[in-house]
Formats: C-alpha cells, sequence, structure tokens
C-alpha cells in the first residue's frame, strides 16, 4: 500500500487509481477521495482511515458505473460522501426486482 504521506502532493490521490479504471471512472472516483479528505488534509488520513476512503470510494464507483448493490445503509452513506459530484452520461441499470414486476404483468 502506498501511504498518503509519501508522494507529493500534486500526485494524491493518483497512485490509487486502478488499472481497470478508464478516464471518465476515475475522474470522478478521484473526485469523492479529495472531497472526502479530512479539512487537515491527507495528512490526517490515517493508513486505516485511507483504507476506508478508498473502499467507500470504490463501493460508491461500482454502484454508479457498474449497477452493484450494497446494504441499504451503506450505500446510503456513500451517496451522501459524493453529494455535489457530477457525472455525465451515468448508465440506468435495472434492478432483478424491477425486471421480476415487469414480467409479472
Amino acid at each position: 500500500m502506498v501511504k498518503a504521506h509519501e508522494e507529493p502532493e500534486a500526485e494524491f490521490p493518483e497512485p490509487f487509481r486502478s488499472y481497470s479504471e478508464n478516464e471518465k471512472h476515475w475522474q470522478a472516483r478521484r473526485a469523492f477521495i479529495v472531497r472526502n479528505v479530512p479539512p487537515e488534509g491527507r495528512e490526517a488520513l490515517s493508513p486505516l482511515r485511507l483504507n476506508q476512503l478508498l473502499s467507500l470510494s470504490m463501493v460508491w464507483s461500482n454502484h454508479i458505473f457498474m449497477g452493484c448493490s450494497y446494504n441499504k445503509d451503506l450505500l446510503n452513506k456513500v451517496t451522501e460522501m459524493a453529494e455535489g459530484i457530477e457525472i455525465e452520461d451515468i448508465p440506468q441499470f435495472t434492478t432483478r426486482d424491477e425486471l421480476m414486476k415487469k414480467n409479472q404483468h
């Protein structure tokens, strides 16, 4: 793991980009990470807090771009953390429950 206090300011959070993330997904997740760094700055991020933030950013990104479903409380938390982040052309997904309702009619 790369520790937040080891890379120069201009590079944070670049080392945390996944090799599989396209530019659109990375820019959205990067905005999520930067938006949720404590007011004291990235130096205030303990390794545990940094790992939590990176995990939450992946949950949010997976939900937005791949339609992954998570616990309602977790989704509420990441949605709140992402408030104000605008993404163009967000994919629309149909849930299994929505498909089942459609097929019942």
